[in-house]
């Protein structure tokens, strides 16, 4: 009972990132499939999965085309109960929907400012009003959801969810622009960078070397932490 994850470029594509880790961090087989995000194959790569447009998209073992990510989610959630994907607790299940959702449908300007890069850390970022306005909103909803864990959790909810999948890009976006953000929610985000399952992502994408570099900002960088 293998899935198929279709995937971007995994330094740069944010969503399949998502995608990837909602089958990678509960254990589910699956196939990984690259798309041609940056070499002009991706139409004749999703070609079989019409018609879905955009990564990352799920193939069932049944043949069923899943694409969005909170569709994924939903459905590898519905298959897989004993996963844990969602929180236990009914509360702290509708507020990491909520959370889930926000995420899908909100932050255009830290989205549209600092797409997600994963190669290093840009020194100088200049912070726009809009983008401060997303930040205090993300951690406004992160110390909402602190209601739900125990003080020693890093994750969002206690246990790891598919709300810290859906926030992972989220905060490698704060540590690769260094972003202003309060000192918890920077330990928030050190620990995201920090899993093992995120590690082996970002190690996979720094195979593949880019010229010109997607995403420069023309700005002093430093070394992205390895913590």
């Amino acid at each position: 009972m293998t899935y198929d994850i279709y995937i971007g470029d995994r330094t740069f594509s944010s969503w399949s990132l998502r995608g990837w880790l909602m089958l990678e961090k509960f254990n589910l087989p699956h196939r990984t499939h690259l798309v041609g995000l940056y070499t002009g194959t991706m139409k004749q790569d999703m070609a079989d999965l019409a018609p879905a447009q955009l990564v990352p998209v799920l193939r069932t073992p049944e043949g069923t085309v899943v694409a969005e990510s909170l569709a994924m989610a939903e459905t590898l959630a519905e298959r897989h109960p004993a996963a844990g994907m969602w929180p236990e607790d009914a509360a702290a299940r509708a507020t990491a929907r909520w959370l889930c959702a926000s995420m899908t449908s909100g932050f255009g300007a830290l989205r549209g400012a600092c797409p997600m890069q994963l190669n290093h850390v840009n020194v100088g970022f200049g912070v726009s009003d809009d983008v401060r306005e997303d930040l205090r909103q993300i951690e406004a909803l992160w110390q909402h959801a602190s209601a739900f864990r125990d003080a020693d959790s890093p994750w969002l909810f206690g246990r790891y969810s598919l709300a810290d999948v859906f926030f992972a890009p989220v905060a490698a976006r704060i540590i690769g622009y260094d972003l202003p953000v309060s000192d918890s929610a920077r330990a928030y985000c050190n620990a995201t960078i920090a899993d093992p399952v995120f590690k082996a992502w970002r190690a996979e994408g720094q195979k593949v070397s880019y010229d010109p570099l997607p995403y420069d900002m023309g700005l002093p960088t430093r070394t992205w932490p390895e913590k």
